[in-house]
Formats: C-alpha cells, sequence, structure tokens
C-alpha cells in the first residue's frame, strides 16, 4: 500500500477514535447534567415535604393540647393521628435529604433540654405534660450541632406526649457508661399505637422505632450515637438518647 494512503487510513482512524470519544464525553455531561437536575429537584421536593411535616406537626401538637376542652374541636385521638402523619412526613423528607452535615459547637446540655422542652410545650398549649429535668445536666456540656441535637430530642419529645395525657409525668434523666452518656426519656404512657411499633422489635418490653423516630436516630447517629426505645403496655415506655463520651467537654474547657 502506497504510504499517502496508510497515512490517510491513519487519519481516518484517529478521526474516527476523537468522533467516538466526542460522543461519549457528550453523553457523559448530559447524563451528569440530568442528575444534578434530578438532585437539586429531590432536594426542592425533601425540602417542601419537611416544611410541611413542622406545620403539620404543630398544627397537631396544638389540636392535642386543646383537645377535650369542648367546643368543635376534634377528639385527641385524632389529633394523635396527625401527629403520627407528620411523623410519617419527616422520615420520608429525612430518608431523601441523605446523610447530615454538622455544624458543631460547645451546648449546655441542660439549656438545650430546657429549650426542647420549651418549644413542645409552647406548641401543646393550653395542654399540659409535667416535665422533670434532672438538675445532673446542669453540670453537662457536649460538642454537637444544635439545631440537629434539638431537633432529635423534641422528636422523642412529641413522641412522649403523643403516648401520654393531660397532667402526665415526662422525665428526663442523665445516664453516663464508660462509652456513652444518655438523654433518658421517660413517660407513663398507658397505651402503644399499633402504628408505633416497628417490625425492629425484638423480646418482650422492646419495640421497633416506628414514625417519627427515624429522624432522632439519623440525627444522633450523625454525632457517632444511637436511639433506642423501651416499652412496655400500660406501663410506659423509656427512650435511650446516646451520644459517644468522646463528645462530653470537661468541665475546665468550659
Amino acid at each position: 500500500m502506497p504510504p499517502h494512503l496508510t497515512d490517510l487510513l491513519l487519519i481516518l482512524c484517529l478521526l474516527a477514535l476523537l468522533a467516538s470519544g466526542l460522543a461519549q464525553w457528550r453523553l457523559r455531561r448530559r447524563a451528569e447534567a440530568r442528575a444534578d437536575a434530578l438532585a437539586r429537584d429531590l432536594a426542592l421536593r425533601s425540602r417542601m415535604l419537611d416544611l410541611f411535616a413542622q406545620e403539620l406537626h404543630g398544627r397537631a401538637l396544638a389540636l392535642l393540647g386543646r383537645a377535650g376542652t369542648g367546643g368543635d374541636l376534634p377528639p385527641d385521638g385524632q389529633a394523635r393521628a396527625l401527629l403520627c402523619l407528620a411523623a410519617d412526613a419527616h422520615d420520608c423528607a429525612a430518608a431523601a435529604a441523605g446523610p447530615r452535615a454538622l455544624r458543631e459547637e460547645t451546648l449546655s446540655l441542660a439549656a438545650l433540654l430546657r429549650d426542647a422542652v420549651e418549644q413542645v410545650s409552647l406548641a401543646l398549649a393550653p395542654g399540659r405534660r409535667h416535665w422533670e429535668i434532672a438538675p445532673e445536666f446542669e453540670e453537662v456540656a457536649v460538642r454537637a450541632d444544635h439545631r440537629a441535637l434539638r431537633g432529635a430530642v423534641m422528636q422523642v419529645l412529641t413522641r412522649a406526649v403523643r403516648h401520654s395525657r393531660e397532667g402526665d409525668p415526662i422525665g428526663l434523666r442523665l445516664v453516663r457508661s464508660e462509652a456513652v452518656l444518655a438523654i433518658v426519656v421517660e413517660d407513663e404512657g398507658s397505651g402503644l399505637a399499633a402504628a408505633d411499633l416497628g417490625p425492629a422489635a425484638r423480646g418482650e418490653g422492646t419495640r421497633g422505632l416506628g414514625l417519627g423516630l427515624a429522624v432522632a436516630r439519623q440525627l444522633l447517629q450523625a454525632h457517632g450515637g444511637e436511639l433506642r426505645l423501651e416499652a412496655v403496655r400500660g406501663i410506659g415506655a423509656r427512650a435511650w438518647l446516646t451520644l459517644p463520651k468522646q463528645r462530653l467537654v470537661p468541665s475546665s474547657g468550659r
């Protein structure tokens, strides 16, 4: 074959390879653009669902607090059902949002708990619960994301409100071990809603997280902690919100 034909064939092969590479690059760019658009759309839908869940959560707590006061308000059973719906929406939004990015700071645990209790109480008013925050929390500071940790606590407190009645006590106490510290929330609710019984339940007196607490678990896991719930029908429930001991701020550092 003449040299000039060989050179021509070589040039044609190179052009074909270049065209093929350019086509693949364009396809990849289009796929990336579609993926980015889908991610933005999913983030927007997740945010809208979370805002809807927050609004529904506040209104349901308000209805629960006013149930039984007379008038045309729905009974507390309907208000509790709305709280379950709000919790389900929170969980769906959290699942779509993906991993949490933390903005850590030094927090007074007692102040954070009082803030969470106040927010839940304001939404519940004129209904009320008898809140008991152990004084030991006053001596504890942790490194954590304020908004995320408060959100986890509020989810658990809301669950305790949903399963208790007007004037019932809800206690918050501190438990320490060598590896973790725990915020323990105890209520004396008389019944457990069937929708709140999760498939992960194992053993008598324990159950899965069910509606509403998946958000709290996700927020705690982002801190290296965990959420565990124990309940006995007719007696009450106990939620353990644990954080690794490494998040404790030494007294001298406060």
